[in-house]
């Protein structure tokens, strides 16, 4: 089992308090949820005027042959049948009323919740997982806060009301129907652990699943130039079959509490039907309470099997809460002090005061990083992968916290301002930018969306990217699909830099923005940058050395540490680390030739 699946697999009891959690919800929608139950308890009680209008048939409409008696109970019969039909109508369309809107404010929760999580919360969970418990975890709870714990009173209060009518008609006949009852409750008791674990292990399988699922669809092309499709689909029938038995065994253990209900209904049915006989025989209840009795017993069991549903709903739905409330309950790493302050406008002078930090507590990306970086300079960071480029850069948004120093932007510590005024004046650029479903206009505007079209097209010529968009049939109209699957490469970045452009940025992130692109595509960006960077402070990570020989300040990043730091005339005349690479990525670069 994977660490992932480790953590969704839960071992307490029945948590009170959980449920406590999600019966809230029900709060806002208790009039609705009052007048249903209303509605089923009246329906409940027309359900049961029909044996008594059967015992009127026998022992007195048929017997006494009133013909007048009869067609007035027939009448009665009917009327409430139709009562009957109306009451589920509106039942039916209430509880479904409700349960969409608690889902919907439950999912919406969840979803503003993990926004405000960090980077590290996501950086060890696979997004499919994530996927489950915003789509199918939401979901299990719906039949529980809505139906279910609306249908459980119901029951509990028709139960109630047909003891008091079979106490009522004939106690020692209700005596011998309750007598089979312990033996009921006994073999739910015993169910109940097997039905909760079952259930907490099916919901991790299916995360499983889905994360592997959202994994090979992300990386379907990469499976495909490696011809791994026969692999991949092993490795998916493994998981595939692991939830498929898992819902199995799972399913298979809940359904075993509907046939001890039965059986026992069976049992008790039997009881009664020996024991009125020989009542009938004594001549001590009619033919017509008998039926009536009958007819009792057997909706008598009817909502015991709803309960018996309703608990198999329940431990369902509270394994589905215990992963919801699992991420609800996980405190944002990064906050906002009570204290903050927003940012003032940025001029753009940086520094890092010795700063340490590390994705794990116990071990140390940067190692005691200090530099000073003043308004509008270009600052290039170049080294191994893995020396700690990303994480540096990652650090000026407050993506993560460090665990030492402290980071100064225009003289004041990033930690006592707040997050948005801060990221609000920042613009990050990425080696694969992420396009969203929508049209290009859109994603230009994605970081200011009260943009003017005329400031969209501004931004757009900025970045070179206004040619391309409007060769297109519908320019800035055109839709782009999910991750721009209609643009190319460089055609994705160059909208990724007209979005950075737009949101007129004081700081200006470029992670390996132009690694991944053409020569040409690169040479547009290049012209763009020299544009849009001047009065900007802006650090650039590059794997082309020679897109950053005209920064200010280019720093060697090597084991979380600055090793060299300089111009490029500087560093290339100590012919240290950055001389190197350069004389790597040459000889690379004759050898293609």
């Amino acid at each position: 089992m994977r660490d992932f699946d480790k953590r969704d697999v839960y071992k307490q009891e029945f948590d009170l308090d959980n449920f406590k959690r999600l019966v809230k919800y029900l709060k806002p929608f208790i009039k609705y949820l009052i007048i249903t139950l209303v509605i089923m308890v009246g329906v409940s009680l027309v359900e049961m005027s029909g044996p008594i209008l059967i015992k009127e048939v026998i022992d007195k409409a048929l017997p006494q042959k009133n013909l007048q008696y009869l067609n007035m109970l027939g009448i009665t019969f009917l009327a409430l049948r139709v009562l009957l039909a109306v009451g589920a109508h509106f039942r039916t369309k209430l509880l479904n009323k409700t349960g969409q809107s608690v889902i919907y404010n439950i999912r919406q929760e969840l979803f503003n919740h993990i926004q405000k999580l960090s980077l590290r919360f996501y950086d060890s969970r696979p997004a499919g997982k994530l996927m489950t418990r915003l789509t199918s975890d939401v979901e299990n709870l719906n039949e529980l806060l809505t139906s279910g714990i609306v249908q459980f009173i119901n029951d509990i209060i028709t139960l109630a009301m047909i003891m008091g009518i079979m106490l009522y008609m004939h106690w020692q006949l209700a005596l011998y129907t309750f007598v089979i009852l312990p033996l009921l409750f006994y073999i739910g008791f015993k169910l109940r652990s097997h039905v909760r674990d079952n259930w907490r292990v099916a919901r991790s399988k299916r995360s499983s699943m889905n994360a592997f699922l959202q994994e090979s669809i992300s990386g379907m092309r990469t499976i495909q130039a490696f011809t791994q499709e026969d692999s991949s689909s092993s490795s998916f029938d493994e998981v595939n079959n692991d939830y498929t038995s898992a819902q199995i065994k799972a399913t298979r253990t809940s359904l075993l509490l509907r046939p001890a209900v039965e059986i026992c209904s069976a049992i008790g049915s039997c009881i009664i039907y020996i024991a009125g006989a020989t009542f009938i025989f004594k001549a001590d209840i009619s033919p017509g309470v008998l039926v009536a009795f009958i007819s009792y017993v057997k909706w008598f069991w009817e909502p015991i099997r709803n309960l018996s549903n309703f608990y198999n709903v329940l431990l369902v739905a509270m394994a589905s809460a215990e992963r919801v409330f699992s991420i609800l309950d996980q405190e944002p790493e990064i906050k906002n002090k009570i204290t903050a302050q927003n940012m003032p406008k940025i001029k753009g002078d940086v520094e890092f005061k010795n700063v340490k930090f590390g994705y794990d507590a116990n071990i140390e990306v940067l190692k005691g990083v200090s530099f000073k970086v003043k308004q509008g300079q270009t600052i290039a960071l170049v080294g191994a992968t893995g020396a700690g480029k990303s994480t540096i850069i990652n650090l000026i948004p407050r993506f993560y916290d460090i665990l030492d120093g402290s980071i100064l932007i225009d003289g004041l510590d990033i930690k006592n301002v707040t997050m948005n005024s801060l990221r609000y004046q920042m613009s990050i650029v990425l080696q694969d930018p992420l396009i969203f479903s929508g049209t290009i206009k859109d994603n230009i505007a994605y970081g200011k969306p009260n943009a003017t079209e005329e400031e969209i097209i501004e931004a757009a010529k900025l970045a070179n990217a206004h040619e391309f968009i409007i060769e297109f049939d519908k320019g800035y109209e055109t839709e782009v699909h999910e991750r721009g699957s209609r643009l190319s490469v460089g055609q994705r970045q160059l909208v990724s830099f007209a979005r950075a452009i737009l949101a007129d940025p004081r700081i200006i992130i470029l992670d390996e923005a132009t690694s991944s692109i053409d020569t040409k595509t690169e040479k547009l960006i290049q012209d763009a940058i020299q544009k849009v960077l001047i009065g900007r402070t802006s650090f650039v990570i590059a794997h082309r050395l020679s897109t950053i020989r005209n920064a200010d300040l280019i720093m060697v990043i090597e084991n979380g540490l600055i090793a060299e730091s300089g111009t490029h005339e500087s560093l290339m005349s100590k012919k240290g680390m950055y001389y190197d690479l350069n004389l790597v990525q040459y000889k690379s670069l004759e050898k293609a030739i």
